[in-house]
């Protein structure tokens, strides 16, 4: 009839042959999901004057990665110009590619986004996951990534459950922190620059004080959120080791995996801190222990170039519903290896130029001799002392509570 326009089947339709003509279900990324119970829908043209039949909303994941330079986290803040966030660029791009309407991205409620991990200043991010709720147009992430960056990609999408939430689903995180070797020279009797090298003994010490970390501990210590007896200081450390070096542009570099639940804000950054610390010879090992208690120590805090979030767990949730025959598991598998070619693009490179330029690691371990890790232990013991709490900026690793 003339006046009227076909709508784009939802999503899962098959491609069929209606009245001679091909008609095409939407894909996204390679990908279908079958859903009989909802039949195609005609979207009313805007010829006779009447406003188009919206497509039903569908609950999605997003895998996403993004390079965090220059940008003030991933968690947006509504009605602030003054600093721009990953979410920002998101948001923007879902509603220019006609995913979600735009009062969607003025109240972000609307959609029930949600994400992983609140990356912040500078917090770069290979596995990134947010849910919220989209029209499932055609082509939808070709479309989505049109209007990003190129240092911002949206890697996967998968349908979840009506209820699913990123943040309360997900099970653990992993991030990775990558830092030039000589953060590991030591203090007395190593060079202090770019030609140092790190020996086996040295990151088989590394690996031996990271893996004191394992387990339930306070981490008090390593955030300026908690006191020592709030039981959400209580924090559980999966795994955390450093792996072998290798070199870039003549400077070397290892990385270090840490695999938690959760983590407050800026306590991966002081993890990292306190065992450079030690490892530079500036602490001594029963600092690492005596952190754990309720006095105030003054852990050092890393800087946050190189701390990138690595992959998120749903570990339940896949038990649960990833093989009921409607949901895909959330492993994001085959998404593996194009997460690994954007790291090798555009995040450690960002590192490793922005190292060289800014020299961010070498200006922090210039301030590692400051800190008299006897003396706020000693201070914190004394009745009635009232120790000095390092400064705080904006930026954190994580999930905060």
């Amino acid at each position: 009839m003339a006046g009227k326009a076909q709508a784009p089947a939802p999503v899962g339709t098959r491609q069929e042959q209606v009245g001679g003509k091909a008609r095409s279900g939407w894909q996204g990324g390679g990908r279908g999901w079958e859903d009989t119970k909802q039949p195609a829908k005609k979207l009313k043209s805007s010829v006779d004057g009447e406003p188009p039949r919206k497509l039903p909303k569908r609950k999605i994941v997003l895998l996403m990665a993004y390079s965090g330079k220059g940008y003030h986290g991933m968690q947006r803040n509504v009605g602030s110009s003054q600093f721009k966030t990953i979410e920002d660029d998101l948001v923007s791009a879902l509603v220019r590619s006609g995913c979600i309407p735009e009062n969607h991205g003025e109240d972000m409620r609307k959609m029930s986004f949600q994400r992983c991990a609140r990356t912040d200043k500078g917090v770069s991010a290979a596995g990134q996951v947010v849910s919220l709720k989209v029209w499932l147009i055609d082509d939808i992430l070709e479309k989505i990534n049109s209007h990003l960056p190129s240092h911002i990609r949206i890697l996967g999408l998968k349908r979840v459950t009506g209820g699913f939430n990123s943040k309360n689903r997900c099970d653990a995180r992993t991030y990775v922190y990558m830092l030039p070797t000589f953060a590991f020279a030591h203090k007395d009797h190593d060079v202090q620059d770019e030609a140092y090298r790190l020996s086996a003994e040295t990151l088989r010490r590394v690996n031996q004080l990271l893996a004191c970390y394992k387990g339930t501990h306070n981490f008090h210590n390593f955030t300026s959120q908690k006191g020592p007896r709030e039981p959400s200081a209580q924090r559980y450390i999966l795994d955390m080791y450093c792996e072998e070096p290798f070199e870039r542009d003549g400077m070397e570099f290892v990385v270090i995996k840490v695999k938690g639940q959760s983590f407050m804000t800026h306590q991966i950054r002081k993890m990292v801190g306190l065992l450079v610390a030690i490892i530079k010879g500036y602490a001594s090992q029963d600092v690492l222990e005596r952190s754990w208690g309720e006095a105030k120590v003054d852990v050092p805090k890393a800087p946050g170039l190189g701390l990138v979030l690595e992959r998120v767990h749903f570990e339940s949730y896949n038990r649960r519903f990833g093989h009921d025959g409607l949901h895909e598991p959330l492993d994001w598998a085959r998404e593996e290896a194009e997460a690994a070619a954007f790291k090798e693009q555009h995040i450690y490179p960002t590192i490793i130029s922005t190292e060289r330029q800014e020299r961010s690691m070498a200006q922090w371990l210039s301030t590692l001799p400051t800190h008299n890790f006897s003396a706020t232990a000693h201070a914190a013991a004394s009745p009635g002392t009232k120790v000095p709490s390092p400064q705080e900026g904006s930026e954190g690793d994580g999930d905060s509570d």
